[in-house]
This record gives C-alpha cells, structure tokens and sequence, in this order.
C-alpha cells in the first residue's frame, strides 16, 4: 500500500533528499504560498455578511484552509520536486551478513527452539538468496572474535563471550579496501565488553562505521524480557577479611514474575552454606539489594565463596542465580597501642575482649600514677619503655591506637603532630573513648589535635557525667557491620535497644561534615551521639563517647556475647583497612572472558615515606600449576608507586605474593602483601540473556541502519540497498506523478463541495 500511493520504497524518503528540477528559486514558492493564501483570507473575509448567515464563525475558515491547501499543492507541483537517493550498484558491492555465535544465542525461547536455530532458518528460508540476487555476501561468526565462515553450516552458538564493539570495531579495519555496501547483524543484543560505552557500544566504532557511511542493520532474537526470572546483577564484598570476622555483602538482583514472594539468598564455601537469609521480593525489574554477613571463618587462604540465590518454581534461565567472589582470609596478626590515662574497669573488660580474638594483639600502656606506666602486652622489654613514641618508626608500627582517659597534654605538641601524621599519612585508624580525662575534659578541644575528632567537641571541661544512659541504632549503625550483634536488621536494632544501661556518658559535641553517627545515648531528656566515625586523610578516626561499656558483660546474661563482639568489631574495622609498607590493588579481582589485568603497588619505608628505589616483584600461582614471576616497574609521576601488568590465561582463581626489597648488593625487605583474584571465561553469557533490544535499535540508527523483527524482514533485501558506502549511484525519483498527489487533489475538491453543500451554500 505505501509503494502505491507514493511509487516509491520507503528508504527512498528515509534516506533520500527532497529537491526541485524547476529553474524557479525555492524562495518565489514560498512568497508565492503566502500571498495567495493571503489574498484568499481577504476574499473569504468580506463574503462573512448577513446575506451568507450560515458561513459565520469558523465554517468560512475551514473552506479558505482547504482552498489554500488546494492551491499551495498547485504551486508546489510546478516546480517539480523530485527525492534524490543513493543506492548500491547490482553485484558490485558485498554485504557483509554477522551472526552472533555466542552461547546465549542457544537459549531456547518460548517457541522451543533456540536463537541460532531461529537466526539460521532466517537466512535459509529466503534472506540469504534474497540478498544474493543483487549482492555478493560474506558470512561472519561473532563471539570473543570475528572471523570469516563459509557456509552457514559453520556456524554454531559456542563462543564463551560477545564483544560487538570490538568485533565491529575489527570488521571495519580489516575490509577497509572491500567495497562494503551494509553489515547485517543477526544478535541477541547481549554483550560483555569491557570496551563498550553507555550505550552498548564505543564512540569510537561508531565514528569508524559514520567515516565509512556503512550502516548496520540488525535483527534481533530472544524474549525482550523474561516472564519468570531471578537474576543477581552484582556481590559487593570486601576482596580480603581478617580469621574469625564477620563478613558483609550486599547482594543487587532482578526479578521477574514472582513479586511478593519469598526467595532464600545463601553464601557458600565449597560445599558448606555459612549464611543464608530469605527476603521479600520487590515489584518486576527493579533492582533489589539485601545485606548479607558471615564468618570468614578460622581457617587463613583463599577462598571461592558462591553467592546464589535459591531457584523458584518456573524459572526460566537457573545459570544467573549464582556468583562467585574471592576472598582472601589473614591471619596476620594486627597491633593496637591501648593508652589509657587511668585505672578503670573499661580497660580491663576491652582487654579481655580481645585475648580471644588471635589476630588482634593490644600492647598496652596504663598511667597508675603521674610518673609510672605500667605495660602489658608488649613485644620485648624496650617497647613503650621511654612511653609514648616520639619517633614515626616506632608509632607506626601499629595498626591502631586508642586513646583512653588522657589528657591532651599529657602528650607532647610532637607526639600530638605524630598521632595526626599517624591517621593522615600512615593510614591508620584512631579511636578516642570517653572519660573524666578525655575529649573536651581532656582539653583536646583547644588542642592542635583538634582535627583529628570526627566532632566539634563542646566547650568546657564538665561534659563527663557518671550517670546511667541506654543506647540505640542510627539507621546507619543498623546497616553497618560494627554494630551488628544479630544477622536479622531489625532483631539487632531491639537487641541494642535492651542492652544494659551505660554506666556513664559523655558530651562528644556535634558530628562534623562527612562524619556518620553509628550510635546514640538516650541521656535524660537529651539525645547525645555515642559511636561516631570518620574518615581522615588516609585513615580513620572514632569517638565512643564512653567508659561504661563494661557494663554490658557484667549485667548481660552469663555467656551473653554482645560486649566482647562489639569491641572485636569496631578494633578489626579500626584496623582493617590499615596498609603496611607495601599495599597492592589489583584493576579488577573478578576477570570476565578478559585475563588481562593491572596491578598496583604502593611502596613506603618504615617512616611511611615514598620508598622511590625499590625493586618490585610478584609471584602469581593458578589454576593448572601455572607460577609465573613478574617484575614491577617504577612510576615516573607518583614515586614509591609501582605497576605491573600480566594476563591470566586459564580460568579460576589465583594468588599473588608481592614483595618490596632495597636496591643495591645487600637486599633487604621493605614488605609484602598478598592478594587474591579470579578469571571466568563464559559465565557472562548467563546473564542478561533477554534481548537487549534498546542496544540493537540504538546501533542501527546511529549508523544509518534499521532494526528489524525476524518476523517483518519482507522488505529487508530491498531496502538494505539504499547505503551511501561501498559503489553506490544516486538517482532522482520525482514525485509529481505519485498516487497520493492526485488523491489528495482530488479529495480536497470534492471535500470542499461537501461541505458547502452540507452548509447550504452551493
């Protein structure tokens, strides 16, 4: 029907250019439209009188735009527009036909069969002749690859990844000579480059497609979304965790069909399930993130932990409900400088807290009297012998420091710069505790450590109270793995609420920006911030706005672990992001279809100083006794930073020892760090297995092609043709002799006489 009234093929006006054979200028048309149209409103105004009452109002207006139209059609047609359009010469262009070969094209959709069945019988039954009558084609398979197939027998859904950017990217330099005319593509739309922008596809291939003027047409298979579906999007989870801490993830998914149900999220090791938790699930394909925490277990090395998320009834695709993640599991053990001011039952219930947690060791120094510190916990006898350090080299030897009930000048304006150079430099974590001689008590307020307190701390020395108050979660202490003495949320939000009163408080002051209140005292009629943290520098720093906490194992049940899990807690999160003399990062711990992969070593000397002369080497063992050595090479703009890269060829998981040594005939070790990561080849290809539609539409219209539905590919061999690339001609079509013209001509006419005939006015 649209070729019969307007002669010609759609593409011929999608992609054509209107323009006029007459020798008249453009501009005289449209003077000309104005003035008649013009000069017909004069007429149709004066002819509105009492002697025509039936052509008052609007009725007068609809006849003059209708004789104008009449008209303008007139005038257009003398100056004789015609479309100009370029098209593709008859056998002597290629078209280049890519089918997408990638596993999720074996996904079997709703009629039984599977995508590559579906795109297959397509060029069988009628595509692939159709365009051989005009052109020469060449078939391509495209997976991790593009290459080159004869014949469509070879083509077979088992390459383990889809990467259409770069295999076009490809396609476009290796036929750089060849007279191209279009690039066809038969895909599902799913893809897993890491290459790919925004929309699916790089800047950079589209503007290599646009210098060719090559368009690319695509037909898309599979279910633009699936009816019954549970999908996991992304595990967020730390890549390292220390022997015997809690773990949290935050697992994101996707479901589809199965809104208000509930579906059971599990972490395993191996075999053994260490946490589980079922959750409700949110309306159609929005994405869902639940927290989940378990134990990272006693046992130190590397793990392959699997995050799933239990099949329900129905499911259409079982391969995305589950995820691995690596985890490093330390058991180096970590030490924390404990100085505490004055005798007191907190220091005795903390210390007690972490004799049993074999990672964390407390050295110790008590002030019993003005002149006399009694230590515990030390390394040998000269640790902490002259007191609280004066050099970097011995401060920064821990991991993390509390600071007790001590006042600000019982350190020394040095030792106060040192604990500030501690957190911003070194990297680690400061936690201050209240008491009678602490915080704004303590005169810290006035201090020149001032900076370093995740408040303002109140002005004055009476913000000590020794009187009771209860605690209870911020909605950010709900959420955190500090405060969470129950995996339930909201059965550790009550937990907090009961727990016996604090046998003091203390008045920290107000939260400064970037500051995150984990806890609160109930002091009274005031509410007051207990457990406040903040990142600083490159550390981190925390107030417990109390010296009570010991009440909480001395009131609790006998066996009631809430204190000692606490404290275990909140010193590993003090602690735990804490680097040593040599820190590594690797580009990314999970490696998709892709084993190449960028480290990252960050090297310091004992003062936490750019170590800029050091020799960098990593020993990388993996799946099928694969060890390899590699050799780091100094950065030229940030000294003391060191980068490798390296590719790990087979799929699994791998390990990598890093070690810092001194340049020079005498080598010495600076440090080492240890770090896990993992390839999988193929995985990709189970998730996002519906069409991605959006993808294929968005490719073909910005290169000039067109998105097709296997079932509406009639006009697909004849339309292909119209391309600017390859030999092409371009021909003029006019467009005064068209069907439609003479219809609308005609139509107009005899619509006018109606309606005057209608209003009486014949």
């Amino acid at each position: 029907m649209f070729e019969y009234l307007l002669k010609y093929p759609a593409p011929v006006f999608l992609k054509g250019r209107i323009i006029f054979l007459s020798a008249w200028p453009v501009w005289l048309l449209a003077i000309l439209i104005v003035v008649f149209s013009a000069s017909l409103a004069v007429l149709t105004h004066r002819r509105i009188s009492d002697t025509v009452p039936k052509l008052r109002n609007w009725r007068p207006w609809v006849l003059w735009m209708m004789q104008s139209a009449f008209l303008s059609l007139i005038l257009l047609l003398l100056w004789q527009p015609a479309m100009t359009v370029t098209a593709l010469n008859s056998q002597q262009n290629i078209i280049a036909i890519v089918v997408d070969t990638s596993r999720s094209m074996a996904i079997q959709d709703q009629d039984g069969n599977s995508r590559e069945t579906a795109a297959l019988d397509l060029l069988r039954n009628g595509l692939l002749a159709g365009i051989e009558k005009r052109f020469q084609v060449r078939l391509y398979r495209l997976g991790k690859d593009l290459s080159r197939v004869e014949g469509v027998s070879n083509l077979q859904p088992v390459e383990t990844a889809t990467h259409i950017n770069s295999g076009l990217k490809q396609f476009v330099e290796d036929t750089a000579d060849l007279p191209i005319g279009a690039v066809l593509l038969l895909s599902d739309g799913g893809q897993n480059s890491v290459e790919m922008g925004e929309a699916g596809v790089a800047m950079e291939t589209l503007q290599a497609l646009r210098n060719r003027r090559l368009p690319v047409h695509t037909i898309g298979f599979g279910q633009p979304e699936l009816r019954h579906d549970l999908e996991i999007e992304n595990v967020s989870v730390a890549p390292s965790a220390m022997i015997n801490s809690r773990v949290s993830a935050a697992i994101s998914f996707v479901q589809h069909g199965y809104v208000g149900q509930t579906a059971k999220i599990t972490v395993r090791d191996g075999g053994k399930t260490i946490s589980s938790q079922e959750v409700k699930l949110v309306p159609n394909g929005v994405l869902q993130t639940e927290p989940l925490y378990f134990a990272a277990g006693s046992a130190a090395g590397a793990k392959e932990l699997r995050f799933a998320i239990e099949p329900l009834a129905g499911e259409e695709n079982l391969k995305n409900n589950e995820v691995i993640r690596p985890l490093l599991v330390s058991d180096k053990k970590r030490r924390i400088l404990y100085v505490e001011g004055e005798p007191r039952w907190e220091f005795k219930f903390i210390r007690r807290a972490e004799d049993e947690d074999a990672t964390v060791q407390l050295a110790s120094m008590l002030r019993t009297s003005e002149n006399k510190v009694y230590r515990q916990g030390i390394a040998n006898q000269s640790e902490l012998a002259d007191g609280f350090p004066v050099r970097p080299e011995d401060l920064f030897g821990y991991a993390g420091i509390i600071i007790g009930s001590v006042d600000a000048d019982y350190f020394t304006p040095l030792q106060r710069e040192l604990l500030r150079e501690y957190v911003d430099r070194r990297g680690g974590g400061l936690l201050f505790l209240g008491g009678r001689g602490s915080l704004s008590d303590g005169g810290w307020g006035t201090s020149s450590a001032n900076e370093l307190f995740p408040t303002f701390l109140p002005a004055g020395r009476n913000n000590f109270h020794r009187n009771s108050a209860t605690v209870e979660l911020t909605p950010d202490g709900a959420d955190s793995p500090i405060t969470r003495l129950l995996d339930d949320p909201s059965k550790n939000v009550q937990r907090w609420k009961k727990l016996t009163y604090l046998a003091d408080y203390q008045d920290a002051g107000s939260p400064k920006p970037g500051a995150t209140v984990l806890a609160q005292m109930n002091a009274g009629r005031r509410k007051l911030p207990l457990l406040i943290t903040e990142n600083y520098g490159h550390g981190r720093t925390a107030i417990l706005a109390t010296g009570g906490t010991w009440r909480w194992q001395m009131s609790e049940a006998l066996g009631d672990p809430s204190h000692d899990l606490f404290w275990q807690q909140l010193l590993r999160w003090l602690i735990a992001d804490t680097p040593g003399e040599v820190s590594v990062s690797v580009s990314e711990h999970t490696l998709i279809d892709e084993g190449n992969l960028r480290l990252t070593a960050q090297v310091r000397d004992p003062q936490f100083q750019p170590a800029a002369d050091a020799h960098v080497t990593a020993h990388l063992i993996g799946p099928e006794n694969t060890s390899a050595w590699i050799d780091f090479v100094p950065s030229q703009d940030s000294p003391g930073l060191y980068t490798a890269s390296w590719s790990a060829d087979k799929p699994g998981g791998y390990l990598a020892e890093i070690v810092a040594e001194t340049e020079g005939k005498q080598k010495q070790e600076i440090g080492r760090d240890v770090l896990t990561f993992r390839r999988e080849d193929g995985v990709a290809e189970n998730f996002h297995t519906e069409q991605n539609r959006t993808f294929l539409q968005h490719l073909s219209s910005e290169t000039g092609g067109q998105y097709w539905k296997p079932d509406g590919i009639k006009d697909l061999a004849q339309n292909i043709s119209y391309s600017e690339a390859g030999i092409s001609v371009r021909s003029t079509n006019e467009l005064w002799n068209m069907p439609i013209i003479f219809l609308l001509l005609l139509g107009l006419s005899v619509g006018e006489w109606l309606l005057r005939r209608r209003w009486g006015v014949i």
